[in-house]
């Protein structure tokens, strides 16, 4: 890799490390978390990558070796929630959400990562209701109106009804 890459990319990781300690004040919680955490870090880093499985297996150690604050471990739970989901395992992901929600109600990423989970189980009405939360939240964020035109996609499918003449 390209030293200056790298350096871009460890700035990256430190200005959104120092941001993190301001989450409990902004609407907005963060992804990328550090705040001393490495393992929390890098497993973002990598669940942001596509690298799921070892995305889930950093966010375990940062959480069982250090104990994050409150706000640092529901982003964790949500990122758990999201690497599951991801990987097309809504029943795991759930549970992970529920847990992040249970301590910081203000995370729309954690209602958008159990939304995109329902919608996986095709529970949409669950689906709809933790998107609107989600929405209510952070109307702008991207994954909402992605979200938002998938749930109506699969809604609005064609349903034929056939009918047995004797």
């Amino acid at each position: 890799m390209h030293p200056v890459s790298l350096i871009c990319i460890t700035l990256t990781i430190l200005f959104f490390g120092i941001q993190s300690s301001f989450a409990q004040y902004t609407l907005d919680s963060r992804t990328i978390i550090g705040s001393g955490n490495e393992f929390l870090s890098a497993a973002s880093f990598a669940i942001t990558m596509g690298q799921y499985d070892e995305g889930i297996r950093l966010t375990h150690l940062g959480l069982s070796r250090y104990r994050p604050n409150q706000n640092d471990k529901a982003a964790a739970l949500s990122n758990l929630c999201a690497a599951h989901a991801a990987k097309g395992e809504p029943d795991t992901a759930i549970p992970f959400c529920d847990e992040s929600m249970g301590l910081n109600q203000r995370n729309w990423r954690a209602f958008i990562n159990r939304a995109y989970s329902f919608y996986l189980k095709n529970m949409l009405s669950e689906a709809t209701s933790d998107l609107d939360f989600a929405a209510s939240l952070n109307p702008d964020a991207r994954q909402v109106i992605q979200l938002r035109g998938m749930i109506n996609e699969r809604g609005l499918l064609p349903r034929v009804i056939m009918e047995d003449h004797q």
